[in-house]
Order: structure tokens, then C-alpha cells, then sequence
């Protein structure tokens, strides 16, 4: 069984474990890379976690870590899909769509109309999973050819 959990600042040890095991697992998925994440202390480890209206969740199966995803709040509605990853061993067992249901609850509990996310090519299995939640293409950047995607949240009733 998978629990999701959300982090405080208190809980930057295992936003790190869970954090160097995804740049390990799969460097191919991220713009920054483990050796980016080896540099600093404590201190950046709980940057992260303190970035006002961020949101932070982990997912745990009996105790250890086996997937992550954040998000992180922009202007005008925007919220940000960022992180995500779910390790070989929970793959396949709805562990990412749970993930993503959590942040995209926390962006329409903090006002958000819209998540984006962007995914780098290549990494098809991200954009199948974005896919059947509900995220569409919107374009791409020009110089990593990272694809931004996006999802229009509705409230409770249906409307925007």
C-alpha cells in the first residue's frame, strides 16, 4: 500500500533521499542534475520546502520513499506541476497519477485555474502519464525542446 505524504520544511531529509534517488533513477527526466543537487547543506534542502504557497508531496510504501511531485504557485492563477517521479519498483501502480491528483487538488485549493508542467523529450512515459491526466500540448521551447504542457482546473460544479 502507497500513502502519500506532504513535506514541511522539517521533513528536508527526506525530500533529499527522495530527491538524489529520482536524479539517480532517472537522469534523463530533469534539468538540473544530481552533481547540482550534491552542492549546499541543510540550507538548500529546506529552501525548497520553504517557498511561499509551494506545495511538496512524497509518496511512502512501508516507510521508503517511491515517488515525488511539488508545485509551485505562479502569477494569475498559474500553478506549476514540477518534480515529478516515481521509482521502477511503483511504477505502474497509479502511484504518479496519485501524485499528480494531489498537487493538482493543492493548486485548486490555493485558487489556481490552470497547471502547467514542462517535460523533456524523450521521456514518453511522462508525457503518456500527463496525457491521461488530462494535460495537452501547448508548445515547445526553443532551446532544450522542452514541452510545455497544460491543464485548465475547473472547480467543483464544473465551472472555472
Amino acid at each position: 500500500m502507497v500513502n502519500l505524504r506532504v513535506l514541511t520544511p522539517g521533513d528536508w531529509p527526506l525530500w533529499r533521499e527522495v530527491r538524489l534517488a529520482a536524479l539517480t533513477d532517472a537522469p534523463h527526466a530533469f534539468k538540473t542534475t544530481l552533481a547540482d543537487w550534491h552542492r549546499g547543506g541543510e540550507e538548500r534542502w529546506r529552501a525548497r520546502l520553504e517557498m511561499p504557497g509551494a506545495f511538496h508531496v512524497v509518496a511512502l510504501r512501508d516507510g521508503r520513499a517511491v515517488g515525488v511531485a511539488g508545485g509551485v504557485p505562479g502569477e494569475g492563477g498559474v500553478r506549476e506541476l514540477r518534480s515529478v517521479w516515481v521509482g521502477a519498483e511503483a511504477r505502474g501502480h497509479g502511484v504518479g497519477d496519485r501524485l499528480i491528483g494531489a498537487v493538482e487538488g493543492w493548486a485548486r485549493r490555493s485558487g489556481g485555474t490552470t497547471l502547467t508542467l514542462g517535460v523533456l523529450p524523450g521521456n514518453d512515459a511522462a508525457i503518456a502519464l500527463y496525457r491521461r491526466n488530462g494535460f495537452v500540448y501547448l508548445s515547445s521551447d526553443g532551446v532544450t525542446g522542452e514541452q510545455m504542457m497544460v491543464k485548465a482546473l475547473h472547480r467543483a460544479g464544473g465551472g472555472p
